[in-house]
């Protein structure tokens, strides 16, 4: 198809849930993208997170090509290999408990809220932030902190109380007894690369243990080592009650999955919760592809190593252009705030062949792949140098 059809039959035949840049792609390999006239981009926001190894990793691609010619699907009510091997996995990484598997960050986290509520025995609240993105389904949009999503779909299921992010007395004061959980992202991703205080996120822990809360981590976009930990709450000494995972985890694949201590692990029953999908032998296998990888590669090492580099140069050009108010992030997470517009400097990132995000308005996201190099990274910056000069 030539590109103006492309874009007609979008027009015509699917739903515009999305702003769509003008852009069509046909190959991808680790950090480079190729449209459709052959141009080459450096992918530097991989999918919202989901290309921690960048595009079209060999362990994972090894993995599909095999399970894909052998069994593609096989129903809950029987057993497989492969999700029970990316199971004991998952555990072993993270901490003692049970997994449920889904097709998305969004269903990891419905099936949060409704394991919390199940614990309750009568309590239901949820105490969420505000700027938190937990999902487009409704109960996790009523988790979600940001109006914008919410508006048109009202009334939201109630049982969601919104308080300021890393404040601990809004905290104290909104739990009451109804409160069942608290659920946060220990770095907003949607809501602008808001990093949680180490202090707060302690505070959080001990209050739902002295209060019998869960604490429910959101893990989607900061999951799989996007930090510089497996795990993000791995950086601040705790560990959670419920933990939800997606994006990367399946390296391009759809995969969401919960993971609950063994307290509650067994509470819902048979009948209770399902997803069709769910931890299907192809994804499984792409999973266990990445789990491969990152420890075979040494990508938290990397992921650790490039993330100071990039910080680095993202203060040099903080100094050089006033355009720039703050920077925040963690690992290889990162978004740069200016005190104008975001579109325009991602937009003349796109011409001269970068692909960023905006969020916010004003923050910048980058996200590369956490196998990303050092001569990648100088591409990358030097491109928004000359953008942000432009701009400023």
């Amino acid at each position: 198809m030539k590109l103006t059809e492309i874009f007609q039959v979008y027009k015509d035949n699917i739903m515009p849930t999305y702003n769509k840049l003008p852009l069509v792609f046909v190959k991808g390999k680790g950090s480079k993208l190729w449209d459709i006239n052959g141009k080459v981009y450096l992918d530097f926001f991989p999918g919202w997170g989901v290309g921690n190894l960048g595009h079209c990793h060999p362990k994972v691609m090894q993995g599909v090509r095999d399970q894909i010619g052998k069994l593609i699907f096989v129903p809950n009510n029987y057993y497989h290999p492969f999700q029970a091997k990316l199971a004991k996995e998952l555990i072993y990484q993270s901490f003692p408990g049970k997994v449920f598997f889904a097709n998305s960050g969004a269903e990891a986290n419905e099936g949060a809220i409704k394991l919390a509520r199940k614990s309750g025995e009568g309590r239901y609240e949820i105490i969420t932030f505000e700027n938190a993105f937990h999902g487009r389904t409704l109960a996790a949009l009523a988790a979600t902190g940001q109006k914008k999503y919410q508006n048109g779909f009202e009334p939201m299921p109630e049982g969601f109380k919104q308080v300021k992010f890393n404040d601990l007395a809004a905290v104290k004061q909104a739990i009451s007894d109804k409160t069942v959980a608290i659920m946060l992202e220990l770095v907003q991703g949607e809501g602008g690369i808001n990093v949680a205080d180490r202090d707060f996120v302690n505070f959080l822990r001990k209050i739902c243990d002295e209060r019998k809360l869960l604490l429910i981590i959101d893990e989607v976009q900061t999951g799989i080592g996007r930090t510089g930990k497996m795990f993000c709450y791995q950086n601040y000494g705790i560990v959670p009650d419920v933990m939800t995972l997606a994006k990367s985890l399946g390296g391009g694949l759809p995969i969401g999955v919960m993971i609950a201590k063994k307290e509650i692990s067994d509470l819902l029953a048979p009948g209770m919760h399902a997803t069709t999908f769910g931890g299907g032998p192809v994804i499984c296998r792409a999973a266990l592809g990445v789990l491969r990888a990152m420890q075979k590669e040494d990508i938290l090492r990397n992921c650790r190593n490039m993330g100071e580099y990039l910080l680095e140069k993202l203060n040099l050009l903080k100094n050089a252009y006033p355009v720039i108010k703050e920077i925040r992030g963690m690992g290889l997470m990162f978004g740069i705030e200016l005190s104008v517009e975001g579109k325009q400097v991602v937009d003349k990132c796109i011409e001269r062949g970068l692909l960023i995000n905006c969020t916010h308005d004003k923050v910048l996201r980058l996200m590369p792949a956490l196998n990303i190099t050092k001569k990648e990274i100088d591409q990358a910056v030097k491109i928004l140098s000359g953008v942000l000069k432009e701009c400023a």
